[in-house]
């Protein structure tokens, strides 16, 4: 299956491409950004660290049917990278996101979660959707406590900051479909 591009409201969510590797090296390796990443994430971030995950682990994992991954941008400027979003279907961790400082507290990654579980739900047809995040992230919290999450475990895990408390949010297809019914938001 092709990933689409999605559209929200000011939003293009348009598929991963290796061309977007240098955008990513360009606004990613931020402290404000990657501070609440898995440990994994190498920190300094090197020079290719942007290459290195589109081309050796993202696109790989598209290609095997795994992984979504939609680059965001603006309607306004197409062009322009702000952020990333994108669900993978492995064990609690089915969604994962980050933006640009810039951009942040004006709704986009609101959209963009909509419409990327949205598509997980009523696409993908998956049961269930699991979210985890460092316990002290509370931009993200709130976008999970938004979308009729609610929060199912607590544990301990290393993050690039350090050792942290550690959430996991969830939702299922139900409940999601039925919090859309209720609300109205529509995806176009």
């Amino acid at each position: 299956m092709s990933i689409p591009t999605l559209v929200t409201e000011r939003l293009i969510l348009k598929p991963l491409e290796a061309e977007d590797a240098a955008q990513i090296q360009a606004l990613y390796p931020r402290w404000e950004i990657v501070r609440y990443m898995v440990s994994s994430v190498p920190w300094p971030y090197p020079d290719d660290g942007a290459r290195h995950y589109v081309n050796n682990v993202a696109l790989p994992d598209m290609k095997k049917g795994i992984a979504w991954f939609w680059t965001l941008r603006r309607q306004e400027e197409p062009e322009q990278l702000i952020g990333l979003i994108c669900l993978y279907d492995v064990e609690d961790n089915n969604r994962g996101f980050w933006l640009a400082p810039e951009w942040q507290g004006q709704g986009y990654m609101r959209e963009a979660s909509i419409a990327a579980t949205d598509y997980w739900f009523n696409t993908l047809n998956k049961p269930v959707l699991r979210a985890p995040k460092a316990a002290l992230n509370q931009r993200s919290q709130r976008i999970s406590a938004i979308s009729g999450m609610r929060l199912i475990r607590t544990e301990k895990k290393a993050y690039v900051s350090g050792e942290l408390d550690s959430e996991l949010w969830e939702i299922t297809r139900e409940e999601w479909n039925a919090l859309r019914r209720s609300t109205g938001d529509q995806v176009n």
